[in-house]
């Protein structure tokens, strides 16, 4: 867009470009009564001195043409240039004037009053506009002027934050004024107005500088931070110190508190990602007592099978996680169905050995995917609609990856609750999980219960792993990391209970990530192992303990 295009060059003006005489505001903030001809001022650009291109300048602004901003932003960036007329022979011809897309020497070339080609920077021989100090600092007033004016609001909130970000500019002071007082949107208007109090902070007024400063001190964006920091230190006036101290204090004080809420999204950020993790693992070992050491090659499986699908459907990245749930969900769960109907039946009651077992399963796992998909990490590209983030404000902005895992995951948590209290698959489970005798005498098949009870636990362990495959790498050895972290969520919320499985998924996340500003990645683990053992110490059954009949079995 032409705004962004200023805005950038704006930014990224040295500070002694910002200079400009008194007579050369006077004349951006003009408006002459009758447009100017914008044919004639685009000629008077190519030619004469500059006190002549900056009166073509304003005229071309003055003008009204919707191609106004575009060249005088060009102009500013360096890509206007000047070459021979066409009709080299008619006297006194003016030279065209051309705008070139970038600086590249292969860069296209077109006439700005008709549009033409005019061929590259390569092929034609011809002349960069010149620009002085005092010329730059009228092109910058002018692109204000016209970016603040713009119909769309979307473009002036985009001028305002550029202006913003380019830090103070005391010449802008009255053209603010007049579009402050003209400006209808409320966002747009708060963003002028902390411009406004940013550039009134150079006033010569003491009263004005302590007003600019009181409007300041709800604001949390750097530049005002570091004009406040400047103003608390070089200010001569003691009142504006003490204002522009007490304003840095409130604002210090908004940041610590979203700087909390920051802490307390990725906590849960990495609580759902623990959920995921160890749902599954609260069916298989909760509710069936089956030490599961291959449930993170499960989740492993899923991942992989989030990369495969994408590599059959290339063209449509879009939906291929949409697609991958399901695929993953089967897939892992079919494995799981094939561990526990090869291995497992024949070793339940057994856990040293059930362990061992699956300890052996997950190695032959991995093995069989450095086979299949070499030990190469595979990376899983990420949607569209999941990059990015959502910027609540300067100092608080919330990936949209995962702030969409942690509403899966919740979603996942509410499908595997209903599942289990409103299904016959649900009723079965319970059944068999609290008196397996007394089921078997009810007419309730439990081996084919204990094979879709794992092959559910699994399917969620491969829904997991297509989260996962959204926040990391996908490689051999991804479920190694949650294996361990998994089984302590299970032991932490209480064996065999979903609500507390949700709780302390959540609440390790949480604990973990305010622990780390300190203390370290590493150390954080150790101190949540330190303190979970501490707790199973006092309450050995979890947060949240069987009873009744299902906690005596």
């Amino acid at each position: 867009m032409p705004a962004l295009l200023f805005l950038l060059a704006l930014a990224s003006m040295p500070l002694g470009a910002q200079e400009t005489d008194a007579g050369s505001m006077q004349d951006t903030l003009a408006v002459e009564a009758v447009a100017p001809d914008f044919t004639a001022s685009i000629a008077r650009l190519g030619g004469g001195n500059f006190s002549e291109r900056r009166e073509a300048a304003i005229a071309i602004a003055d003008s009204g043409d919707e191609r106004s901003l575009n060249v005088l932003t060009a102009l500013l960036e360096g890509r206007l240039y000047t070459a021979s007329a066409i009709d080299a022979e008619a006297e006194d011809a003016p030279p065209r004037v051309l705008l070139a897309e970038s600086d590249a020497d292969d860069a296209p070339l077109r006439d700005i009053l008709n549009n033409e080609s005019a061929g590259t920077l390569a092929e034609v021989e011809t002349r960069r506009i010149p620009l002085n100090n005092a010329l730059r600092g009228t092109l910058r007033n002018l692109i204000a002027r016209l970016s603040l004016a713009d119909a769309n609001p979307a473009v002036r909130l985009d001028a305002a934050k550029r202006l913003l970000a380019a830090g103070t500019a005391p010449e802008l002071a009255p053209l603010l004024r007049e579009r402050l007082d003209a400006e209808t949107d409320d966002r747009v208007r708060d963003a002028l107005a902390l411009v406004l109090a940013l550039a009134e902070t150079n006033d010569d007024t003491v009263e004005v500088r302590i007003a600019a400063v009181e409007v300041l001190s709800g604001a949390l964006d750097p530049e005002v931070r570091a004009r406040l920091a400047e103003l608390m230190a070089n200010d001569a006036e003691p009142a504006v110190q003490r204002a522009a101290r007490a304003a840095l204090d409130s604002i210090q004080t908004r940041i610590e508190f979203y700087r909390f809420a920051e802490n307390l999204f990725f906590g849960l950020s990495l609580g759902s990602v623990l959920l995921l993790a160890a749902i599954g693992l609260a069916i298989t070992f909760g509710v069936m007592g089956v030490i599961n050491m291959a449930h993170g090659e499960l989740i492993m499986i899923g991942a992989y099978t989030t990369w495969v699908v994408q590599q059959w459907m290339p063209n449509h990245i879009e939906w291929s996680v949409l697609v991958a749930i399901p695929a993953a969900f089967l897939v892992a769960g079919l494995v799981g169905v094939a561990i526990e109907r090869g291995v497992i039946r024949f070793l339940y009651g057994r856990p040293l050995e059930t362990l061992l077992a699956t300890f052996g399963i997950s190695l032959i796992l991995q093995q069989a995917v450095r086979s299949i998909f070499s030990p190469l990490n595979r990376a899983v590209s990420t949607p569209s609609w999941m990059s990015g983030s959502l910027e609540i404000n300067p100092v608080l902005s919330i990936t949209w990856n995962r702030l969409y895992v942690l509403i899966f995951a919740l979603i996942v948590f509410a499908a595997l609750l209903a599942v289990l209290k409103k299904t016959s698959l649900g009723l079965k489970v319970r059944a068999v999980s609290q008196n397996r005798a007394m089921a078997r005498a009810c007419g309730v098949r439990a081996d084919w219960v204990d094979a879709m009870t794992f092959g559910l636990g699994a399917g969620i362990a491969g829904v997991a792993g297509v989260a996962l495959s959204q926040l990391t790498n996908v490689g051999p050895n991804l479920g190694q990391a949650y294996i361990i972290d998994s089984f302590m969520v299970v032991v932490f919320g209480g064996v065999g209970n979903l609500w507390g499985t949700l709780v302390g998924a959540m609440g390790l996340g949480v604990v973990n990530k305010f622990l780390e500003p300190w203390s370290g990645a590493v150390l954080a683990k150790i101190l949540v192992l330190v303190l979970l053992i501490l707790f199973i110490q006092k309450r050995p059954r979890g947060l949240f303990p069987q009873k009744g009949r299902a906690a005596e079995g």
